[in-house]
């Protein structure tokens, strides 16, 4: 994995045509003793779209990886599953150094939070809403609460058939490939057991169909390896468990 700040060991890899991992690994603490990642995704191309901007700390970073493939100043949407440090903390910072981004979320977002929490008005989708950046097509899905937020929802790139599914098969450890078709499952389990971040939704069900329906093959993961492989069936293989 190319390293691109060796005092933090972010890395940035290309998981499919265009789309690129930044990874900044947090090394096992007590607070946290496996370890855990922090990841973001660049959408290259035409219209450049960062989806996490990592806490506003880790602007340094992220926008230092976001160079190794293209100036941060041609971002034009910066985007996010829901409103949370590690998914839009450095929203702001983004705004201010690419003056033609504006940030992207659903109506719920926009409504509750991102109206007037950012410096820029948001480019509002709904639900099922398509924006055709070039080379790529991205589809807003909502989902609220899956796996927590009201406003949460995921982010489908069609050429790539990449899901970019946030907080879902969140994996603990610091050390992890860009992408694996390993087992991310029984891990993400793991990682749920301990923090109990899931929401329980009683729309469980319907919402992970609604994203399994789309048959991704590359998982775009925030906190751990990306996947590739059958993403629906590792959908409603996920879906059983959390309804079991």
């Amino acid at each position: 994995m190319p390293v691109v700040n060796e005092e933090s060991g972010t890395t940035i890899d290309e998981i499919a045509d265009g789309i690129h991992r930044i990874s900044t690994p947090i090394p096992p603490s007590d607070d946290l003793p496996p370890g855990f990642t922090f990841n973001q995704y660049l959408i290259a191309g035409e219209t450049p779209l960062l989806y996490h901007t990592g806490l506003r700390q880790m602007f340094p970073l992220v926008s230092q990886a976001i160079a190794t493939v293209l100036p941060v100043e041609k971002l034009r949407y910066v985007a996010f599953s829901h409103v949370e440090a590690d998914e839009c903390g450095a929203l702001n910072n983004f705004l201010e150094a690419a003056p033609n981004a504006e940030p992207l979320c659903g109506e719920i977002a926009a409504m509750v939070s991102i109206g007037d929490m950012a410096d820029r008005p948001p480019c509002v989708m709904t639900d099922g809403e398509t924006i055709n950046l070039g080379q790529h097509k991205v589809t807003w899905v909502a989902t609220p609460h899956l796996p927590h937020a009201w406003e949460c929802g995921h982010l489908y790139e069609s050429e790539t058939r990449t899901l970019f599914c946030g907080d879902l098969f969140t994996q603990f450890g610091s050390e992890h490939p860009a992408v694996t078709d390993g087992d991310i499952l029984e891990t993400s389990e793991q990682a749920r057991a301990a923090l109990d971040y899931y929401s329980h939704t009683a729309n469980c069900e319907a919402l992970i169909e609604k994203l399994a329906a789309f048959e991704p093959e590359n998982l775009a993961c925030m906190h751990g390896a990306a996947w590739r492989g059958d993403g629906a069936a590792l959908l409603r293989a996920l879906g059983q468990r959390l309804t079991s």
